[in-house]
């Protein structure tokens, strides 16, 4: 059951190993001050002790924001072992937005609600004939070639855990690519 008390009474959880810094931080305050009754939709969960299982980050960013009162939901009846599991999960991330359908959305929108947007180029629009060339796949044995890819930290974070998913390195995928050319 949801109920509302005073900030002060909800321990911020020195366990929690999920953190926000700088920019991403600032957002979430914003987030807070424009859309406070977000919090009552989602409330901060804590245990018997006030201390927070769910929302770390949500209570110090209702603090910076200068709210008195918070809304909580007690998880008072979780095993030690249910708390740790709690935290863990309820911080992964399991879904990836649909680009696609967030093409739709007004960006800057988008941004000032704290997501990373990336560029959307029109891509029938960029000229690539000077940046590729014909590449002798014969040439990879005796020569190296570097490829620069830039990633925003989260499409990186991204790229690098689909990889993983699929088991290979970065390398042997692009190497997969140019041979299937």
């Amino acid at each position: 059951m949801t109920e509302k008390v005073k900030i002060s009474e909800v321990k911020l959880n020195p366990s929690n190993p999920r953190i926000i810094k700088d920019d991403k931080f600032n957002k979430l305050v914003q987030s807070i001050k424009d859309f406070p009754q977000m919090l009552h939709i989602r409330p901060i969960v804590v245990d018997a002790d006030m201390v927070v299982l769910g929302g770390n980050m949500r209570l110090k960013a209702c603090k910076e924001a200068g709210l008195k009162e918070v809304f909580v939901i007690k998880a008072s009846y979780l095993t030690e072992d249910q708390k740790k599991e709690f935290i863990i999960k309820d911080n992964i991330g399991y879904g990836e937005w649909d680009w696609e359908q967030l093409k739709e959305w007004d960006g800057e929108v988008l941004e000032a609600w704290g997501l990373d947007v990336p560029e959307f180029g029109e891509i029938e629009d960029i000229d690539y004939s000077k940046k590729n060339k014909e590449l002798d796949l014969n040439d990879f044995e005796n020569q190296k070639y570097t490829i620069k890819l830039e990633f925003t930290e989260d499409d990186y974070n991204l790229v690098k855990d689909k990889l993983q998913e699929l088991g290979q390195t970065p390398e042997k995928i692009l190497y997969d690519a140019l041979v299937s050319l």
